[in-house]
């Protein structure tokens, strides 16, 4: 037996994550290792999930796209952008991920959907036009925001740094657009104590936007404190509340994967809303993974690394 060249078993991977037999939390960590891979025949693997019928599944792999910084993943996700047959969801993620590549001839497509019928979707590209913007202007090259110990590609920037109290009224402030408040939101994410996670999770209390509510849920799932359980639990348990910010509070629980999250995702895991209910599942593998002391949650790689010699 001999090992096989990551890149060469992009086919194999790119099997697995359409195999609809396998389980879903399997077909996650295969997508994380295509991500890990990288490189073009990893994004056309990829690209091929977007007819699968887990939205969360092609939510998740137009974020890996956007997250990848290839270029060659720009017209798949323009295509599932300007699909009205694909979820909301997904089209949402698509929107970002364009933004998140960061190629300023972008901004075209943003603007157009940035008025589209779904708010969400709409929130989300004019998020994404003000990002690509922003990175473009050269007064903006110079900041005093607290560096990010995160590697993820964010919807915007951190704002410069200032204390807790004038973070979270500027996050709150409904009189600012979305971009100005995910600035604040991103640099009490940066801070990492636990009061600025208390503060992050006061945007809950968000009355004017669903997307909104997410990108808190989402932070939150980066940040992977045990503060954030109780407020994230709530919002997973509430049933009225928009199935896209359940779903993310479902994920960051997983990251969190303190003790007291396992019985809330093990109720939920068969949630009427497929995608909270799918989330659940994956959060239990992560939950499974953070307890494990396994060095990589990405090891799809395991599965199809070896040939024959």
């Amino acid at each position: 037996m001999v090992k096989m060249k990551l890149d060469e078993q992009i086919p194999a991977l790119g099997a697995q994550l359409l195999d609809t037999n396998l389980p879903l939390s399997t077909r996650y960590r295969v997508l994380f290792t295509l991500k890990g891979i990288g490189g073009d025949e990893a994004v056309k693997a990829i690209s091929a999930v977007f007819e699968d019928e887990s939205e969360l599944l092609k939510h998740e792999s137009a974020y890996v796209l956007g997250q990848m910084q290839n270029m060659l993943a720009v017209d798949t996700l323009k295509a599932i952008l300007r699909d009205q047959n694909q979820a909301p969801v997904v089209r949402h993620e698509s929107g970002e991920a364009l933004a998140a590549l960061g190629r300023f001839d972008l901004v075209d497509i943003l603007d157009e959907f940035a008025k589209d019928e779904c708010v969400d979707v709409a929130e989300t590209c004019e998020i994404g036009a003000k990002r690509l913007r922003h990175f473009h202007d050269p007064a903006n090259l110079f900041t005093k925001a607290l560096p990010s110990v995160y590697s993820s590609v964010d919807p915007t920037p951190a704002c410069d740094d200032a204390p807790v109290d004038e973070l979270v009224a500027r996050m709150m402030n409904y009189e600012l657009d979305l971009f100005d408040r995910y600035t604040a939101l991103f640099a009490l994410r940066n801070k990492g104590s636990d009061d600025s996670i208390l503060a992050i999770c006061k945007g809950f209390a968000d009355t004017t936007s669903v997307l909104f509510r997410h990108e808190i849920a989402y932070v939150l799932g980066q940040i992977q404190s045990s503060v954030s359980a109780p407020a994230l639990t709530v919002v997973l348990e509430n049933a009225a509340e928009h199935p896209m910010v359940r779903h993310e509070a479902a994920e960051a629980l997983g990251s969190v994967a303190s003790p007291d999250v396992l019985k809330t995702l093990e109720a939920f895991k068969k949630d009427d809303k497929r995608i909270v209910a799918e989330s659940c599942v994956v959060a239990l593998d992560m939950y499974e993974y953070e307890n494990s002391g396994n060095f990589q949650y990405a090891n799809g790689v395991e599965t199809a690394q070896t040939v024959s010699a």
